[in-house]
């Protein structure tokens, strides 16, 4: 059987690293330890894998996946074997933890090391105007798996105030603490406006991630990553 199909760039990826890319919009990683992953990101694996329903891991950040509505729904996937992960033919980016932290939309999350600790973090400045705004924070050591919609663009915020759609943003280093800004007036917000009322604003030594496509809103009081909840002040940023 011949075809273009079967060019060596549509071949499976025999890579030694525990994560790697098997093509841009695709990542495969040798099991050789625990994995979590986004539910639904599986595409396939070869070997014997188990999939397992990832626990909240405490009264406190189930609570807050409860009242926030971060739709951050994990596996833990373990055994023997390869497992490949995609969502939304979306391009995948491997990030390395050494210790330090990141903070993710977790519509753009895809997987990572189980030994990273992953946490529900409360952007500063998001009331109930913008629905209230969640993101996922990883920390520790390992490596994590995220994807984009269209090739994405790193924006060093140390130079200048540095401003992104909510729903555009994939992603920033955790030691930003963005606000949330709204550059429409009243009188527009009231008309309908544009669509682009509310943004995250962030200054000082740091870099965003930034995708060039919107993610749809979640309905208010609803799920979606990123997106609404309650508004719940600082009963939910420790």
């Amino acid at each position: 059987m011949q075809s273009p199909l079967f060019d060596q760039a549509n071949l499976e990826v025999q890579a030694q690293q525990r994560f790697a890319l098997q093509n841009p919009q695709m990542l495969r990683v040798h099991l050789g330890g625990d994995v979590l992953a986004v539910k639904g990101a599986m595409v396939s694996y070869q070997g014997q894998i188990r999939f397992d329903h990832e626990r909240a891991g405490s009264v406190g950040k189930l609570f807050k996946k409860v009242v926030t509505g971060e739709d951050i729904s994990l596996m833990r996937v373990s055994g023997e074997g390869d497992v490949f992960f995609a969502s939304e033919a979306g391009y995948v980016f491997l990030v390395e933890l050494t210790g330090d932290a990141l903070s993710v939309n977790a519509r753009n999350l895809l997987a990572f090391d189980s030994t990273i600790e992953w946490d529900i973090k409360r952007v500063q400045g998001a009331g109930m105007l913008s629905g209230g705004l969640f993101n996922t924070t990883l920390q520790g050591t390992g490596t994590a798996a995220i994807h984009t919609v269209g090739q994405p663009v790193i924006l060093d915020c140390s130079q200048q105030p540095t401003y992104v759609d909510v729903q555009a943003c994939v992603g920033w280093s955790a030691n930003l603490v963005p606000q949330v800004v709204s550059s429409m007036n009243v009188r527009s917000m009231l008309r309908g406006g544009s669509g682009e009322a509310f943004q995250y604003a962030f200054s000082g030594p740091g870099f965003v991630i930034v995708q060039p496509s919107e993610w749809t809103p979640p309905a208010a009081g609803g799920g979606g990553g990123g997106g609404g909840g309650f508004n719940l002040g600082g009963l939910l940023d420790g």
